[in-house]
């Protein structure tokens, strides 16, 4: 008997095996749609724009395909540069993985709108009425897919064109223009730095003056009190008044008898 013949369910041998379960939500892609063209030749930000509305599909349940919203600040979030959102989303598009169901415009909350989105080889909960489409599987060749790639990152609509360059005259009109020194300011000589930005930076700084040091000659540590013409001694007080005589402005006795 053969392996083959053991391992059936009348034998009390058999093995029954069991996949091993996902245990959160899963994204199914056909390994025909990793192999084809299309997909071998699409960018990281086209890929990055079809996971980030696969994962809108998985947000709403699997349903809502045709009618899922995503916004330009939802791309970036996700990784995908500003100015390579709308190429990578044309790009998607001719490559036949998404299709741009209504098309988002800006400007203020209440007229702004984003755009919504159909991914043609998604198994939602609708695919048994309305099957994935797989337009992908039209590109046939390599060459094929990047000259279709290649077109569709280098088109750009007339009208957003002319959006931006609205936007560059209107950055450059309200530009802030450097204001020019004044003549005092340009005159101002170069002083040094002041103490506080020397310590700052490092630097020792000779100071400008003596009292960064303080006195040139040395104080006292104690003097006494002027207290007034009372604290004089007698003989100057005596003098100051013309009561007495210092001894060497007194006339001699010679002289004296001669006035005499």
């Amino acid at each position: 008997m053969s392996r083959a013949d053991r391992n059936t369910k009348a034998e009390p041998g058999f093995i029954k095996r069991r996949n091993n379960k996902i245990s959160g939500q899963f994204a199914a892609r056909l390994i025909e749609m990793l192999e084809s063209p299309a997909w071998r030749v699409l960018s990281l930000s086209g890929r990055r724009v079809i996971d980030r509305i696969e994962i809108e599909l998985a947000h709403h349940g699997g349903n809502d395909n045709g009618r899922l919203p995503v916004t330009k600040r939802d791309f970036m979030d996700y990784g995908v540069s500003d100015r390579l959102v709308a190429p990578a989303i044309r790009e998607a598009e001719a490559l036949g993985f998404i299709r741009v169901t209504e098309r988002g415009r800006g400007g203020n909350s209440e007229y702004r709108q984003p755009n919504r989105f159909f991914l043609t080889f998604a198994h939602c909960r609708t695919s048994r009425a309305e099957p994935p489409t797989h337009d992908w599987r039209k590109i046939e060749t390599i060459e094929e897919a990047e000259a279709i790639a290649a077109a569709a990152r280098a088109e750009k609509s007339a009208s957003a064109v002319a959006l931006g360059c609205r936007k560059k005259i209107r950055n450059r009109l309200h530009k802030v223009k450097p204001v020019p020194a004044t003549q005092s300011e340009a005159e101002k000589p170069n002083l040094p730095a002041t103490l506080s930005e020397a310590t700052r930076s490092g630097y020792k700084v000779k100071p400008l003056s003596i009292f960064w040091v303080g006195p040139r000659y040395p104080r006292a540590e104690s003097t006494q009190p002027y207290t007034g013409y009372t604290s004089l001694p007698l003989e100057l007080r005596m003098m100051a008044l013309g009561l007495l005589i210092p001894k060497k402005l007194r006339p001699s006795k010679s002289r004296r008898h001669g006035m005499r």
